[in-house]
């Protein structure tokens, strides 16, 4: 048996076994509507009333670690999907600290001040009142355990007058042309490790723009901890050369290096013929996002052998030289909750040149979330840029429309969206603009959108190899566009899904992805049509995709999948 994989006896993952994980199945389909636990006791021996089992899902509950068309993700977001926050009983009230309601004054030295005494505290809860209070300058979240608290989105509104270009300056991109990174990077509410945050702004004020990710500008800011042993995808646990720095609760970096025939590549791509066909060396984009870095806590270490929090992502092969290493110090434990940041209202700029009236990003951090937040009038809404194990819950876009409503890039791992809006905008779009959706790019991974409103907007994948992430029980009004250059290589990896899609206006643009991405699969989705950007497969052959219930989302059970999942796990 291969690891990952789960025998009668439970064998592979101690407490769960076929038989649990089927009847677990068949009651996860009675009884999950959107969330929570199945209230029926016993499984029904057929298909229940108004719904249907597709037979991915009981070829999932098999083989839940390593199914090849469907990723495991029941264990993403925030402390492995915990559905309550950390709480810092220590409150630091903004008022102390000189900000002030009304929106006449500059309250962000003040809230930046408890945010800095809340950190050197060793964390606690930065407190803002109901009312407007003005912000001239970014809120930095850079500290562990800090927790930035307005009281409810309806409440509490933060106005920022000014974007990030006036207040960091122009962000050009590493890879050429007149483009702005500001257009996919950067929030008037950051967190990002202090020092993180501080390199990443001089680098883009010295014009060396930077990488943005875990190991520094250059990808230079880290050492090895050990040498991995072979394993399988699906594994919790590895063997390790030497284990002498490794201690429960380390975060640490799983390296993956690609060799000169990109077999690392081939694999997220599901591998066979048409990967091995592909031609990646003009990828020069996509290539640039490799080594693959996918951050993990460690839980147990016995001897050599390590346990991880989550399972392994891809198979660890001796040719891709797999290593533990450290990393930037992560941001940790923080978070951003009820209150709403409205931008001073201009019009959407032209595409790739956005000035940075951004919303909320999480980058470097690991074990965030961000809850009950709404942003208005902003170029960019939420963005994740190597960030992993985030929750954003009971987050809003609305205003005047924009750009990314949501990212997910630079290799960001495990996350979960979940309970989230993207309202009508209320003004036209300017000509030459672009709005996309909710975007997963640069070789990110096992990420979940779940239970989602979208009123405008697409399933954007940038290209970048994005590859085994789940949309789940998600009703969209389709009307956006897809972006990503050709040199960031193909739409999709494998193990791809798209569970229980609600497309109100009949266009396929990234719903169906059958005939897109490799190993991959669309259950329960509403007939669509293409329309004017039509996409072709990026690999040629046999993709080994799935379709099922086509036209029928409303039938299929269970009709979350994430939730399903999380029924599921060990």
């Amino acid at each position: 048996m291969s690891e990952g994989n789960v025998n009668e006896s439970g064998v592979g993952f101690p407490g769960i076994t076929r038989r649990k994980l089927l009847g677990s199945a068949a009651v996860v389909a009675a009884g999950v509507v959107g969330g929570g636990a199945a209230a029926a006791v016993a499984a029904p021996a057929a298909p229940v009333p108004h719904g249907e089992i597709p037979r991915l899902w009981r070829e999932f509950a098999h083989t839940p670690y390593t199914h090849p068309q469907i990723p495991y993700v029941g264990r993403a977001g925030y402390r492995g999907g915990a559905t309550r926050f950390a709480r810092r009983p220590l409150v630091f009230d903004v008022r102390a600290f000189g900000a002030s309601a009304g929106g006449t004054t500059d309250s962000a030295p003040a809230i930046n001040r408890a945010i800095a005494a809340a950190g050197r505290a060793g964390g606690g809860t930065v407190s803002i009142p109901p009312g407007t209070f003005r912000i001239d300058d970014v809120i930095r979240v850079g500290h562990s355990n800090v927790v930035l608290r307005g009281a409810g989105s309806g409440r509490t509104r933060l106005y920022a007058t000014r974007n990030l270009t006036e207040l960091i300056g122009v962000y050009g991109s590493r890879y050429g042309g007149d483009k702005s990174s500001w257009s996919w990077a950067g929030g008037l509410i950051w967190l990002a490790p202090e020092a993180r945050w501080d390199s990443l702004v001089s680098a883009i004020r010295a014009k060396a723009w930077p990488f943005e990710g875990w190991t520094g500008n250059r990808r230079d800011e880290w050492r090895p901890l050990t040498s991995v042993a072979p394993a399988r995808q699906g594994s919790r646990t590895v063997t390790v050369t030497r284990p002498a720095e490794l201690r429960p609760g380390r975060l640490v970096l799983l390296r993956l290096a690609d060799d000169p025939g990109h077999t690392l590549l081939e694999h997220m791509a599901g591998g066979g013929p048409g990967p091995e066909a592909y031609y990646w060396d003009d990828k020069t984009k996509l290539t640039s996002y490799v080594p693959y870095e996918w951050p993990v806590r460690i839980t147990r270490v016995h001897g050599r052998t390590v346990t991880l929090e989550r399972p392994l992502p891809l198979d660890v092969r001796p040719e891709w030289d797999p290593q533990f290493t450290t990393h930037v110090p992560e941001l940790t434990g923080s978070g951003v909750e009820g209150l709403t940041l409205e931008a001073v209202e201009t019009p959407q700029q032209q595409h790739l040149l956005d000035k940075g009236h951004n919303g909320v990003v999480l980058q470097c951090a690991y074990d965030c979330w961000v809850d009950d937040v709404t942003v208005r009038h902003v170029d960019n809404g939420f963005g994740l840029v190597a960030a992993s194990a985030c929750t954003l819950r009971g987050t809003r876009v609305a205003g005047r429309g924009s750009h990314h409503p949501y990212f997910c890039r630079e290799g960001s791992h495990d996350n979960l969206i979940e309970d989230f809006t993207i309202e009508e905008r209320t003004t036209p779009a300017p000509s030459n603009t672009q709005l996309h959706g909710i975007n997963v790019e640069g070789l990110s991974s096992y990420n979940v959108w779940s239970r989602g409103d979208m009123r405008m907007g697409t399933f954007d994948s940038h290209r970048g190899l994005p590859f085994a992430n789940v949309r789940t029980d998600i009703t969209v009004n389709n009307t956006g566009r897809h972006g990503g250059d050709a040199s960031a290589g193909p739409l999709f990896g494998a193990r791809f899904a798209h569970w229980n899609i609600r497309v109100t206006n009949g266009r396929a643009g990234l719903m169906k992805i059958d005939a897109l991405a490799p190993y991959s699969a669309t259950v329960g989705i509403d007939e669509v049509t293409e329309f004017d950007q039509i996409d072709v497969p990026d690999f040629a052959g046999d993709l080994h995709t799935r379709l099922e219930m086509y036209g029928r989302p409303d039938a299929v059970r269970p009709r979350n999948l994430y939730d399903a999942q999380r029924e599921l796990r060990p």
